[in-house]
């Protein structure tokens, strides 16, 4: 089985963390995820990045940090989840691909149903996360 490698978005704002959440006839429905996407080929983790929250959520963003990956394997499908801290150019997201947004304090982070290689990429980069959150809330 190919791995497929995605990378996701960790947009932070005002002391928050977004989340977004499937759609039902998505893959993993009504689960939430940091927003992203695959990979194309000949594209570096940063341009993926850019476009795919372009895409997603009309939403010009800066990447600052590349995180720890996670590596999971779903039944159907082996994954690279690549995650980035990203700075926002504007607030202003429009939903293109989700069924809803969330902005999460740092307590609702663990509590959100989450898929599973975000969860593990939650879990494998909380000291960082958790710095970001209350730099970002210290800075706003």
């Amino acid at each position: 089985m190919n791995m497929i490698e995605v990378c996701c978005a960790l947009i932070f704002h005002a002391g928050q963390l977004l989340a977004v959440q499937n759609e039902s006839g998505k893959d993993h429905p009504f689960q939430w995820e940091f927003p992203g996407g695959k990979v194309e080929p000949e594209e570096d983790f940063q341009a993926c990045i850019i476009r795919e929250i372009k895409e997603e959520l009309l939403l010009e963003i800066i990447p600052i940090r590349q995180l720890k990956s996670v590596i999971h394997q779903y039944p159907n499908k082996l994954i690279r989840l690549i995650p980035w801290i990203i700075e926002v150019k504007n607030s202003s997201i429009h939903l293109t691909e989700h069924a809803q947004s969330k902005w999460l304090k740092e307590y609702e982070l663990d509590f959100q149903n989450w898929q599973d290689a975000d969860r593990e990429l939650i879990e494998l980069n909380k000291v960082e996360i958790l710095s970001y959150f209350r730099k970002n809330y210290e800075n706003n």
